[in-house]
């Protein structure tokens, strides 16, 4: 199978965000749930470790918000809607994962982009920083651009990013790329959107903490390291 296309989730996958995702918490936090900062800080905010483990541990935002974070769900719902405006405030630096931009320059000649719950705004900054936005300049999908009720792992972004790069979608092959279980779950809904004739191959990558084996839902294939990343697109085209 040759790939057709490239779909990228963002964080995690692409850039370690958590940095600046936790000082983002913090300031939702000292809105909506005041009792949860300072000392009652919860201690998967406490370090870029423990955050990953506790990401990677909750099936969505909404879990890691109420299970981890200790929000009511009240909070949960008044915090969500907050994120994308604080997300576009917030000046602590984003780093691609090393190797990324060599990945992404690999592939150039394949149409790429990107399905992702992070604001387009702050997705389309990283990138212009890092030198590697010409390939997504037209095929970036953010929370912004998705319904609520249809974000990931419903398929609604992940069509709209595909039509984005192609346009018709019969008889394709492509690959998404992510470092969730969810991201799994979305692969699976897009392939049964698109119909038997098209194929999604799912790739989890495991370097920015996840643990895909312990896993429910399996991924096609796993990255431990942006090389192997690397070596496995090359597989498919």
């Amino acid at each position: 199978m040759k790939l057709d296309a490239i779909m990228w989730d963002y964080d995690g996958t692409m850039a370690n965000s958590v940095p600046k995702n936790i000082s983002i918490t913090k300031e939702i936090l000292s809105i909506v749930a005041p009792h949860l900062t300072g000392s009652n800080l919860p201690q998967c905010l406490k370090s870029e470790a423990a955050y990953h483990e506790a990401n990677h541990a909750a099936k969505n935002w909404q879990e890691l918000y109420t299970d981890y974070y200790g929000m009511t769900e009240s909070e949960m719902l008044e915090a969500g809607p907050l994120w994308a405006t604080h997300q576009e405030n917030n000046q602590t630096e984003v780093k691609l994962f090393p190797g990324i931009e060599a990945v992404i320059k690999h592939s150039s000649h394949i149409p790429q982009g990107i399905c992702s719950q992070n604001s387009q705004a702050s997705i389309r900054k990283v990138l212009k920083e890092h030198k590697v936005f010409e390939p997504f300049a037209s095929s970036i999908v953010g929370y912004e651009d998705v319904p609520g009720h249809h974000q990931k792992p419903h398929p609604f972004g992940g069509m709209k990013c595909l039509g984005r790069m192609l346009g018709e979608l019969t008889k394709k092959v492509f690959m998404y790329i992510g470092d969730h279980e969810a991201d799994v779950k979305f692969s699976r809904n897009i392939e049964g959107e698109l119909g038997k004739e098209s194929k999604v191959i799912s790739v989890a990558v495991a370097y920015s903490g996840a643990s895909p084996n312990d896993w429910q839902e399996q991924p096609d294939i796993v990255a431990s390291s942006t090389s192997e990343l690397m070596s496995i697109i090359k597989r498919y085209t």
